[in-house]
């Protein structure tokens, strides 16, 4: 049924989070662990011949539980991606195409190593398009960065192809989806390399935090080196041999408190989907089929996580209306989630890096340039203007989620008709 507009009829606001709404007292006792031993460095504590466990353990149960060969905890997504650049030896010439349509790091991760961000549109999964490597491919283009746009897989196997055949890395950015499958297998292990996140707004959280995970032992020991100033400690020579030489390297170290924590959240990551996939269920029946209304279409429904469902809407004019009416009865939604196209982003606008030699567009004039504009990505420009997300957290009952569908409904009637 229909909820009428009162003030009898508001239900409280749910509060919102993922892995952050989840911290309790498994989180707090691996971190005691850390604190009690004195030993917040993962390399070596107060025994010099043994390590502590807690980054290695959680590297050891992601592989686990992604099904992959080799992962490298990090201090952030951000620092993953650009580990898993270095680790591919991409550089200075290098092109990288990446969604128009994603997080500032996916494009800055790329000018940091000095190659030049191509940007793609996506499709109505709001994830990349896969034609469009195709398209986008030069003699210089080196890697594809693609985005599992929250909690939502990418249409895997065409992006692989078409990537592969043409000889470049395939990168997965799992930074909003840990725990999302496709087709049966984690996202981040279709391709050569998956990136993740534990951000605070994240799947899990510790705050800060990342993970690089891969099945290739020459990306997985260049990572290392990259991520620890070119060493290549006994820790990892015990897991796998050296056989690269050593290079120049950044610090991007987990340390043992992160680890304790984002390990604690590891573990939660299926309880919170299956939470949050229930919900959606309840939620996506009610609204689909509505008129004028179309949901995000995924590759594979089976495999989401089901935090954020996306309503596209036929005419794009309907879209503030409908969300101020929504957040007026309390239910939170958004029209931005904290994403916007590449291209509207000032760090683009003015084409920079941190020095004016160090920028991969410092050769195109004018700026910006073609493929950079906002005017060179309708579709993108069409189908991030035409939806409202409706997000759903740990703490929201199966109450909030009727309440949800209760007010979309009544709320259609009014805007749509």
């Amino acid at each position: 049924m229909t909820v009428a507009m009162s003030a009898t009829a508001l239900r409280p606001r749910p509060a919102s989070g993922l892995g952050y709404q989840a911290i309790g007292p498994e989180e707090e006792a691996l971190v005691l662990d850390v604190l009690r031993r004195k030993e917040p460095f993962r390399y070596y504590g107060t025994d010099a011949a043994k390590p502590p466990p807690m980054a290695a353990q959680l590297e050891k149960e992601f592989c686990a539980y992604l099904g992959t060969t080799y992962a490298l905890a990090v201090t952030s997504g951000t620092a993953a991606l650009e580990v898993a650049l270095a680790a591919a030896a991409i550089g200075p010439g290098d092109e990288v195409i990446v969604n128009a349509w994603s997080w500032i790091s996916c494009f800055t991760a790329i000018v940091r190593v000095g190659a030049r961000p191509v940007l793609a549109e996506i499709d109505d999964t709001l994830n990349l398009d896969p034609g469009e490597i195709a398209r986008l491919t030069t003699p210089r283009t080196r890697a594809v960065i693609v985005v599992h746009y929250q909690g939502v897989a990418a249409d895997m196997e065409p992006i692989v192809l078409e990537a592969h055949r043409r000889g470049l890395y395939v990168i997965e950015d799992c930074a909003q989806s840990l725990g999302t499958r496709y087709r049966g297998r984690h996202v981040g292990t279709w391709a050569d390399i998956g990136t993740y996140s534990f951000q605070n707004n994240k799947v899990a959280t510790s705050g800060e935090g990342g993970m690089v995970a891969t099945r290739d032992q020459r990306l997985y020991e260049r990572a290392v080196r990259f991520h620890d100033l070119g060493n290549y400690r006994p820790y990892h020579a015990a897991l796998v041999p050296s056989k690269e030489p050593a290079f120049v390297g950044g610090q991007y170290r987990m340390s043992e408190l992160t680890a304790a924590v984002a390990l604690a959240q590891l573990r939660k990551v299926d309880k919170i989907r299956e939470h949050c996939r229930a919900l959606q269920a309840r939620i996506l029946p009610r609204i689909t089929g509505l008129k004028g209304v179309t949901l995000r279409r995924e590759p594979d429904p089976a495999g989401g996580f089901g935090f954020e469902p996306y309503v596209f809407f036929e005419r794009a004019e309907r879209v503030t209306p409908f969300r101020e009416k929504l957040d007026a009865r309390n239910v939170n939604c958004g029209q931005r989630t904290g994403t916007y196209p590449q291209y509207g982003r000032d760090y683009v606008k003015t084409g920079l890096a941190h020095a004016p030699a160090a920028s991969p567009f410092r050769d195109l004039k004018p700026w910006p340039a073609q493929g950079y504009r906002a005017e060179d990505f309708p579709r993108t420009e069409d189908l991030t203007k035409r939806f409202i997300a409706l997000p759903i957290g740990w703490l929201y009952t199966a109450a909030d989620a009727d309440y949800i569908a209760d007010n979309f409904v009544a709320v259609h009637s009014e805007v749509c008709g």
